[in-house]
């Protein structure tokens, strides 16, 4: 009776220490008594079509033991591709480690990618990060794993427009991403501040606009050489970067590069805030400079889709440009709302001839206006000034919608109104994960998927974002990811806790996780 009273105790210990370690939560997670005990050499056997994986998980664990790549199905690691999970999608993976051997199948090579990823995370925070560990006799607890995520679209938006970050820091926030079995790198490349991405057919976007801001961390471009390298980095990855280039707003940096084409053909006045100096909607030769410009970034980036912004265009420009009336009149438009329409469709229906989908910020369904092209995609983010507006009026458009709301998922703010951030500009990891209008508990078909922001107004340098997106960025990975039950706050808030080690040797300077964590001198700059 002891016996089995300590075997039931170990078993419920055991649960709560690997539930711990797993994060985002599997779907299904069963636990044996037994253990597998890592030995000195290791046999890494990979089936047909899965070397990628294979050669990643090598990489990753090749300094711990002497490993043997070998391709077969017997081994003490196999990875292997198996219609027996077909009904667990692309992304889902079964993992089981028994005392003789780890198996890890899936029907493709991206669920192989995150049952590697779960793998790991039973491994030592040393062996994770990289840093020395010696695994010999290491041992892991037998357990089967059932997982596949909730979204197709797991998104991470980095602003690179306001403040540039080098391509090396990129890398490792891409990495970060894998961990979190984020798929999707929204790069946000165009502000007024900075246009950050070269274009060979147009130099001066580069050379003048991406020197426009003349703060800390605020003068820099990317190569396309740079561009190609990190695609073919975050490809490795299981990541697809979508490029954002936004227009007609937010687009000081590359009209002070060529202000002709603008509405008046002047230089903007200010770079630091939004404002109504646009792309004017107008001129013909906005729309062929544009198309040039895509052409060059769907060379650079093969995602099937294209972020091309549209929020925040104040019309006051368009609504004195004699080019951009012209423009109403001749397409028998409204007003210049349904102008911005009438750029945005050009613009989407260019992309569709290469292929492509676009994404638009939800700002273009705030208001009734003419139909956009079938294959526009919404992100939705305004919440605090329209609730789910852009939602709603996605979906009964027709269009499919990311769920993006600045309230839950704007890494940015911080946990405690601080500076210019107010009540509605912050929150804490409860918060995000309680209530965060994001996660939505029985999504339409139309939802795509969930995303999050890392804005970096406000002079966010590289030094300072880790704190903003650790450790909230755990609640909304989750809420992308887990499809089983929802843990309660204090459970989650746990396993939460328990990855701090993790960050500290992977050297992220992770923020408070919670307000009455905040000290009262703490400072988000």
């Amino acid at each position: 009776m002891k016996s089995k009273m300590f075997t039931l105790f170990f078993l419920i210990l055991y649960q709560v220490v690997c539930g711990q370690k797993i994060l985002p939560t599997p779907m299904e997670v069963e636990l044996f008594k037994t253990s597998f005990i890592f030995s000195k050499e290791i046999v890494l056997a990979y089936e047909k079509d899965c070397i990628e994986t294979a050669q990643y998980l090598s990489d990753r664990l090749d300094k711990y033991f002497l490993i043997k790549l070998v391709e077969s199905d017997t081994g003490d690691i196999v990875l292997a591709k198996s219609i027996t999970y077909n009904h667990l999608g692309e992304e889902g993976y079964w993992l089981r480690v028994s005392q003789s051997q780890i198996n890890i199948s899936s029907i493709s090579e991206k669920g192989l990618f995150y049952g590697v990823q779960t793998l790991l995370q039973l491994l030592p925070v040393e062996v994770q990060a990289g840093a020395p560990f010696t695994l010999n006799n290491y041992k892991i607890q037998c357990l089967e794993v059932m997982d596949q995520p909730k979204y197709d679209w797991r998104s991470f938006m980095l602003d690179s427009g306001r403040q540039y970050q080098k391509p090396q820091f990129i890398k490792k926030y891409l990495e970060h991403l894998a961990m979190l079995k984020m798929n999707v790198f929204h790069w946000h490349l165009t502000e007024g501040q900075g246009w950050r991405i070269e274009i060979k057919k147009y130099p001066r976007l580069a050379k003048i606009g991406s020197k426009v801001a003349k703060g800390k961390e605020q003068q820099g471009y990317y190569t396309q050489e740079e561009i190609k390298d990190i695609v073919a980095f975050a490809s490795k990855l299981h990541i697809t970067i979508v490029p954002e280039i936004d227009v007609p707003g937010h687009s000081e940096a590359a009209l002070t590069a060529y202000p002709e084409m603008s509405c008046f053909n002047e230089v903007p006045a200010n770079i630091m805030s939004f404002s109504s100096t646009l792309f004017c909607g107008g001129k013909e030769d906005t729309y062929q400079f544009l198309q040039d410009i895509l052409d060059e970034v769907c060379e650079l980036f093969p995602s099937e889709y294209i972020h091309l912004g549209g929020d925040e265009a104040p019309k006051d420009n368009w609504d004195k440009c004699p080019d951009c009336q012209l423009r109403i009149k001749q397409e028998k438009l409204n007003n210049t709302h349904d102008l911005q329409l009438y750029f945005s469709s050009r613009l989407a229906n260019y992309l569709k001839t290469k292929g492509r989908k676009v994404i638009f910020w939800g700002d273009i369904l705030h208001r009734k206006g003419m139909e956009l092209p079938d294959n526009v995609v919404i992100q939705w983010w305004n919440w605090n000034s329209y609730k789910d507006k852009a939602l709603k009026q996605a979906v009964k458009r027709g269009h499919q919608v990311i769920c993006n709301t600045n309230y839950g998922t704007y890494l940015n703010y911080p946990i405690k109104p601080w500076f210019r951030y107010k009540k509605k500009g912050s929150y804490d990891l409860k918060t995000t994960y309680e209530q965060n209008p994001s996660d939505l508990s029985d999504p339409h078909d139309l939802v795509l998927g969930m995303g999050c922001c890392m804005w970096t107004d406000w002079s966010v340098k590289e030094n300072l974002i880790d704190r903003r997106v650790f450790p909230r960025i755990f609640s909304l990975s989750e809420q992308m990811w887990s499809k089983g039950e929802r843990l309660k706050f204090d459970e989650f808030h746990k396993k939460v806790k328990a990855k701090y080690p993790l960050l500290r040797e992977l050297g992220i300077d992770f923020g408070p996780a919670l307000k009455d964590e905040v000290p009262l001198d703490y400072r988000w700059n």
